[in-house]
C-alpha cells in the first residue's frame, strides 16, 4: 500500500489545497474513486462554481444535495457543488427559534447581499458544508476541493473570521436585547445613524437594524459551531493534501501554501504532484549504423531528448525542494497523460497513478 493511501485509508476528511490550475479538482474526485472501488462511501465536495467535477464524473451538473454517481464499484461515490447561499439558508434555518424568526431573516435584504456576496462567505460556508457531510456520519470519507491557494487559506480561516466578528464590540451592541438596545441608543449614535442614512439611504439603515435585531439570540449557535468547524479542521480525523505541478511558479505557491499552514498548526499530510514530464535516459552506445551527424532525423532528435531531459530534470529539482518541505508527507506522482481527464475512465487513471 502507497503513503497516500494508508493516508486516506485513516481519514474521513480530505482537504484538497493547491494553486489555480495544478489539478486540485481532478485529485479530489480521483481520491473519492478509489475510496469507493474499496468499498468506502465517498463524498467529493467542490466549492469552484465552474463545471469541471461534473465532467470528469460524466455527469450534467451538481448542485448542494449530494448525488450519486453510478458505477461498478463496492462502495458509494457521492458529489456536489456548494450553493453558497442555500447553505447559509439552511444554518439560519437550524439556529432560528423558530420559522417566524427564519422567515424574518431569510426575506431581509441585507441577509440576501451577506449570503451571496459578502468576502469569506463562500469560504466559510464550505467548511459548514463538509462540517455538515462529517457529522451527519454518511459518508466514511468526505474530499473537498479548495478554490485556488490565497482563497483556500480563507477557507481555512473562515470560522476564526466569523468567531471575530461575533466578538466585535460593535456586533455585541447592535445584538443586545431589543428594549435595552432602544435604552443605549444615545444621542450622539442617533446622529451618527441620521448621517449613515442621508449616505446609503434611510431604508438601507433600517433594515440592518432589522436583521441584527431580528438575528438575536441566533449568535451562540453560530459561535459554537464555528467553533467545531476550527476543531475538525485541526483533529486526526482530517488531512491536508497539497496539490501542485512542477513549474517554478506553483512550486513557490505550494510552498507558501505549506507555511501558511504550518502558521495554523497544520501540517501538509501529503503531496501530489501532477504533470511531470518523462525522464528519458542518456544515449547509450548505438548498436545500429552509424547515420551522418548534422541536420539528420537522429541529431534533430537527440536535441529534443535533451531538451526534454533539461526539463525533467528542472522538475525533479523543483519537486525535491518541495518534498524536502512536506516531509515526512508521501508524495505522489501523476504523469502527463495522453488527453484531458473527462470522465470515470480518465479519473480511475488518475487514482493509479495516486496510490500505485
Amino acid at each position: 500500500m502507497s503513503g497516500l493511501a494508508e493516508l486516506v485509508g485513516q481519514r474521513s476528511v480530505i482537504v484538497c489545497c493547491g494553486s489555480g490550475g495544478v489539478g486540485k479538482t481532478t485529485t479530489a474526485a480521483a481520491i473519492a474513486l478509489r475510496a469507493a472501488e474499496e468499498g468506502r462511501r465517498a463524498c467529493v465536495v467542490t466549492i469552484d462554481p465552474a463545471k469541471r467535477l461534473a465532467d470528469a464524473l460524466g455527469l450534467e451538473a451538481l448542485t448542494n444535495a449530494p448525488k450519486l454517481v453510478e458505477g461498478q464499484w463496492p462502495g458509494e461515490l457521492w458529489a456536489l457543488m456548494l450553493d453558497t447561499k442555500g447553505t447559509f439558508d439552511d444554518l439560519v434555518s437550524r439556529y432560528a427559534a423558530d420559522p417566524g424568526q427564519a422567515e424574518n431573516i431569510l426575506t431581509n435584504r441585507v441577509y440576501r447581499n451577506l449570503s451571496s456576496a459578502l468576502s469569506g462567505t463562500q469560504e466559510y460556508m464550505a467548511s459548514e458544508k463538509l462540517y455538515e457531510l462529517h457529522e451527519e456520519e454518511r459518508f466514511d470519507l468526505v474530499v473537498v476541493d479548495t478554490p485556488p491557494t490565497r482563497n483556500a487559506l480563507d477557507f481555512i480561516d473562515a470560522p476564526r473570521r466569523l468567531l471575530r466578528f461575533l466578538d466585535n464590540r460593535v456586533f455585541r451592541f447592535v445584538m443586545t436585547p431589543t428594549r435595552t438596545y432602544l435604552r443605549a441608543v444615545s444621542v450622539a449614535t442617533r446622529t451618527i445613524l441620521r448621517t449613515i442614512s442621508k449616505v446609503v439611504g434611510a431604508e438601507v439603515v433600517e433594515d440592518a437594524v432589522t436583521f441584527f435585531q431580528a438575528f438575536e439570540g441566533m449568535e451562540e449557535g453560530f459561535r459554537a459551531r464555528a467553533q467545531r468547524v476550527m476543531e475538525l479542521l485541526r483533529s486526526k480525523d482530517c488531512a491536508f493534501v497539497l496539490v501542485a505541478s512542477p513549474r517554478t511558479d506553483t512550486v513557490a505557491e505550494a510552498l507558501f501554501f505549506a507555511d501558511k499552514l504550518a502558521d495554523a498548526g497544520i501540517e501538509v499530510q501529503g503531496l501530489v504532484v501532477n504533470r511531470l514530464h518523462p525522464r528519458f535516459p542518456e544515449q547509450g552506445p548505438s548498436t545500429g549504423p552509424a547515420e551522418p551527424r548534422g541536420e539528420g532525423g537522429l541529431a534533430v532528435l537527440e536535441r529534443n531528448l535533451a531538451d526534454f531531459r533539461a526539463v525533467a530534470e528542472r522538475e525533479e529539482s523543483n519537486l525535491a525542494v518541495l518534498a524536502e518541505r512536506v516531509s515526512p508527507a508521501p508524495v505522489a506522482r501523476i504523469p502527463f497523460l495522453a488527453g484531458d481527464v473527462h470522465d470515470l475512465d480518465g479519473l480511475a487513471q488518475i487514482a493509479d497513478h495516486l496510490f500505485g
